[in-house]
């Protein structure tokens, strides 16, 4: 019988949301959320509260607004105070607009550099700090939806037209950590991958910048972000650009002047060394040249074109090797093998969307677009805290995929009880993941930041 008022299901929710209130999420809400002219007055009313009811029910695997329910069943509601109903939260997302999406968003990046502050979710930062972009292509179905429409996407592959929304996302991330988000920006489904590109990297330069990214910034994308508003974007702040070229009758010149004693095998991780001459053993081969990239503009940047060719694995009995050529352009100092394997580790960015596809993301909850933006945004939020909630539990939750940090460390069951009107959380005896819990609590329950000091 579901007839116990003390059950908790997330218990893992009271430290997550506890390092929100100590990093200022419900301040930064309340001070940059506002909605003016609402079409219903009443589900305006109070912000902060129901996005913060949105950002916790995503953290404990919400993907749709009903799940929000997560949080209002059992004990939950005495462990959570000021629990929004899902069909206020939705009547307050439908009212969002363009510009209501654009305030979120600048929660988004201030929260984001609060948790920094709180949390070292960006080690080496003063280092070496690489930002990577990439858009993604959620479907939807139906014809209520606004703003969807076609765009191609790849799946298995193969480029195919699918209906659906196209989140664009920037991510930071240094040398062995997990990225985080920085900025998302929801848009139709036919919209080009480069379109508002520059602008979101200048912001995400300007968000690592005030996380403490004191070091060099290499900023990484694919072909559709090899443009000169992104070039110049990068030079603008000062960052390092490696940005994939789309191919062109130029591109095809320079790779064709490439002497053919230039190329060598790249080392990537799992190749091996033939044991006779020494050489790696590996299809992929680099080399580089000086290019003039937009040559007809006024905005003529002259950098490293490196090129990365693998055989053709459609003709494997060619009598003649048959090469696919895979150029980028970038402006730093590493070695040509070095460069290649660094600009391929844009790929980390995947596992972001894949944790987003496998979390809030799996769908897009609303018919109104202004409602979509808002939730893509509140994933992004609820992303950053479960990853710094994460660095704060220890070992390899550090790296661990959202999916795993909600089964191991949020989703866990409780009862709740009250001696001596104490509240009391009692969890699962033998629990596997019990020690990373309770670092997580000790490090957020009773924390205290520095004192400032006083002459």
């Amino acid at each position: 019988m579901f007839d116990d008022d003390h059950l908790v299901s997330s218990a893992g929710l009271v430290p997550v949301m506890t390092l929100a209130t100590q990093t200022g999420l419900s301040r930064l809400l309340e001070a940059k959320v506002h909605i003016a002219a609402p079409r219903i007055k009443s589900g305006a009313a109070n912000p902060s509260p129901k996005l913060t009811t949105l950002i916790a029910g995503m953290c404990a695997g919400a993907d749709c607004i009903d799940d929000i329910d997560l949080v209002r069943s059992g004990g939950m509601t005495t462990l959570c105070c000021g629990v929004y109903a899902p069909s206020t939260v939705g009547t307050l997302l439908r009212e969002f607009t363009f510009g209501h999406a654009r305030q979120l968003e600048a929660v988004l990046r201030e929260h984001l550099v609060a948790l920094s502050g709180r949390v070292d979710l960006l080690p080496g930062a003063d280092q070496q700090v690489f930002i990577d972009i990439d858009s993604l292509l959620r479907p939807v179905y139906g014809n209520a939806k606004q703003g969807a429409s076609y765009g191609h996407t790849k799946i298995a592959g193969r480029q195919i037209l699918r209906k659906g929304l196209s989140p664009l996302a920037t991510t930071i991330s240094t040398p062995g950590t997990a990225p985080v988000i920085t900025g998302m920006r929801l848009r139709a489904g036919r919209a080009h991958s480069g379109k508002g590109a520059a602008r979101m990297i200048a912001q995400a330069i300007s968000t690592a910048r005030d996380c403490g990214a004191h070091g060099q910034i290499l900023v990484r994308a694919d072909s559709a972000y090899g443009n000169r508003k992104v070039v110049l974007a990068c030079l603008r702040a000062g960052a390092e650009f490696s940005l994939a070229m789309a191919r062109n009758a130029a591109i095809d010149r320079a790779i064709a002047a490439i002497d053919d004693t230039a190329w060598t095998p790249v080392s990537y991780p799992g190749a091996v060394r033939d044991p006779d001459t020494g050489a790696w053993i590996s299809d992929a081969e680099v080399a580089e040249i000086v290019y003039t990239a937009f040559a007809s503009t006024t905005d003529r940047i002259t950098a490293r074109l490196i090129v990365r060719r693998v055989k053709d694995a459609r003709f494997p009995d060619a009598l003649f090797p048959i090469w696919r050529h895979h150029p980028f352009l970038t402006n730093t100092a590493l070695p040509v093998a070095e460069a290649d394997i660094t600009h391929r580790r844009h790929a980390v960015i995947e596992t972001v969307f894949a944790d987003l596809i496998d979390g809030p993301l799996a769908h897009m909850p609303s018919s109104r677009f202004g409602a979509n933006s808002a939730w893509i945004l509140c994933a992004g939020i609820a992303h950053n805290l479960l990853r710094a909630a994460g660095v704060l539990a220890g070992g390899p939750h550090g790296r661990a995929r959202g999916s795993t940090l909600r089964r191991k460390i949020v989703n866990v069951p409780a009862r709740l009880t009250r001696p001596q009107r104490r509240p009391v959380l009692h969890l699962p005896s033998h629990w596997p993941w019990a020690k990373a819990w309770l670092t997580l609590w000790h490090n957020t329950i009773g924390h205290s930041p520095p004192l400032t000091a006083t002459p």
